[in-house]
């Protein structure tokens, strides 16, 4: 008599229903946490900028129930806008200058701060007096260089007293001054964030790097230029273009210092949108310099991605 094995099945076991339903939760619960910002997001920028995009190809909007499809109008009548190209002008000078300014002055203290020379009760002083402009308000920054650039402020009788200058100079009434009187107070203003950021770079610089610099031979310039300059570009690169990106955004303190006057000399794209659409009522025109006003924003913004790639 032959005997089999008893025959085993091969059929998988059927699925619990539970294991399916809690393995499915499992992998919606990251995006139940994700919703409310992804919403937020929506709502307040994707759905905004869609709408102002619609208003930049239309005309009478907003102020009349019914608008009319005007095409490329809005954006032609701003580009040929000489207070357009005039507001555009001053963003670019006053961006350079103030993005230039920050760096040179960020790097110049963070150096002077993580030097050995200084003491570490004369570096905390310094610390305190260099981060202050950074702790103070748009408004109370324009409320104190409004009152220290006055004809009869402080810094005009400084100069006075100096001989450089034989009367007050209305800083922020001077067409020709304006521009820079803005630029200096936005300098000052944002060289701390630059110079933070460059001295927490600096403190993670090896120091066998300077060592073997210096058993070469070189100096503090040539160490500074091969070795120092090297080590912090990517930090440079990433801070001047979030700067960039920043600085074209300055509304606040051009509206409460010259309010883009006089003579629209510190006309910036910011003030010009704003005019346009709450002095004039001209929000399809608003509308087409804003979306100008991005695509510029978009382009610093690449350069800055590709920058955190190449990091």
């Amino acid at each position: 008599m032959t005997l089999t094995a008893p025959e085993t099945s091969t059929r998988a076991a059927p699925a619990v229903p539970g294991r399916s339903r809690s393995t499915l939760t499992r992998r919606l619960v990251p995006y139940g946490y994700l919703s409310p910002t992804v919403l937020l997001i929506v709502v307040l920028m994707v759905v905004p900028i869609v709408m102002v995009i619609g208003y930049s190809f239309r005309d009478n909007v907003i102020v009349q129930e019914n608008s009319v499809f005007a095409g490329f109008a809005n954006y032609t009548k701003v580009l040929t806008d000489p207070s357009f190209l005039s507001a555009l002008k001053n963003t670019a000078i006053f961006i350079s200058v103030s993005t230039a300014a920050h760096l040179v002055l960020g790097l110049a203290f963070a150096m002077m701060l993580n030097s050995p020379l200084l003491g570490g009760v004369t570096k905390a002083i310094f610390r305190i007096v260099y981060i202050l402009p950074w702790l103070f308000t748009i408004a109370v920054i324009a409320v104190i260089w409004r009152l220290l650039l006055d004809p009869a402020g402080v810094v005009n009788h400084v100069l006075q007293t100096l001989g450089l200058i034989e009367q007050g100079v209305n800083w922020f009434s001077d067409p020709s001054m304006a521009l820079w009187a803005v630029s200096f107070v936005n300098i000052w203003a944002g060289y701390p964030f630059f110079m933070i950021s460059l001295l927490a770079a600096l403190q993670g610089i090896p120091g066998d790097l300077y060592e073997a610099a210096a058993v070469d031979g070189t100096n503090w310039f040539q160490r500074f230029v091969h070795v120092t300059l090297p080590q912090l570009r990517p930090v440079i690169i990433s801070m001047a273009v979030l700067d960039l990106i920043w600085t074209s955004h300055q509304f606040a303190l051009i509206w409460m210092t010259t309010g883009g006057g006089p003579l629209n000399s510190t006309e910036m794209l910011s003030t010009f949108t704003y005019k346009q659409a709450f002095s004039e009522y001209e929000f399809a025109t608003a509308s087409a310099a804003a979306v100008i006003v991005l695509l510029l924003t978009m382009v610093l913004a690449f350069f800055y991605v590709r920058s955190q790639r190449e990091r």
